[in-house]
């Protein structure tokens, strides 16, 4: 299958967005697992050099995301359920420290932020539910005033995309989310510091617990498809 891949121009920071494109595919699930992807085919669709294209896959397998296959090209690895349960236990640690923080500061939130997350959250594109997602959660860490809580966060936040990504088209909790979202909001601009920190957490564990069972499901209805 070749996934629908937008041309990018030559730029110095060009592996970094090849990367990028290859991982909105895999997230997206243009790319889904077990896909096989070959370098000279990116190259091609991209209008790229391979160099930049062969470095992004070797982040690409450093990360995760994909793993060497027998003869040429490499497979997009399998989703694993175990690791994002992990994923999450870590996530929400940082955004219960993270939505402390700012509950301290009485961060007052864009009100547009949550505006554009229940408007995309009715719709079908899951890459802007995603993207509303994550910007929402950056908010709360840029708003904590300590840069490592981002960063340690973005390490995993890929992974959490590809899985949210699989489960997003079957999920009829996206708009309560959103209700969820509201509410940690308010009390970080309240400067309720317990009820801003209880709710984030409870929010994370809720999130995964509800995306490994989705991401589950899913895969057990693909598992059961291929089989036919």
């Amino acid at each position: 299958m070749s996934p629908n891949l937008i041309k990018i121009e030559s730029t110095p920071d060009l592996v970094e967005r090849v990367y990028s494109s290859l991982l909105d595919a895999i997230s997206g699930g243009t790319l889904p697992p077990g896909a096989r992807i070959m370098q000279e085919d990116i190259a091609e669709q991209l209008a790229v050099s391979r160099q930049p294209v062969l470095q992004a896959l070797r982040l690409l397998r450093k990360d995760g995301f994909v793993l060497d296959a027998p003869g040429r090209g490499v497979l997009v690895a399998p989703l694993d359920v175990t690791k994002l349960v992990q994923i999450y236990q870590v996530r929400s640690t940082l955004d219960a420290l993270a939505a402390r923080l700012a509950a301290q500061a009485r961060y007052v939130m864009d009100a547009q932020l949550i505006t554009h997350g229940r408007l995309v959250a009715r719709g079908s594109d899951v890459q802007a539910m995603m993207t509303a997602d994550a910007a929402f959660h950056s908010a709360i860490y840029v708003a904590s005033g300590n840069p490592l809580i981002a960063q340690t966060a973005q390490t995993h936040w890929h992974h959490i995309r590809r899985a949210m990504g699989a489960v997003l088209q079957v999920s009829t909790m996206r708009e309560s989310i959103w209700d969820e979202h509201q509410a940690i909001a308010q009390a970080i601009a309240q400067g309720d510091e317990t009820k801003a920190e209880t709710l984030i957490r409870q929010h994370g564990e809720d999130a995964g617990r509800n995306l490994a069972d989705l991401l589950t499901k899913v895969l057990f209805k693909n598992h059961a498809g291929d089989r036919k």
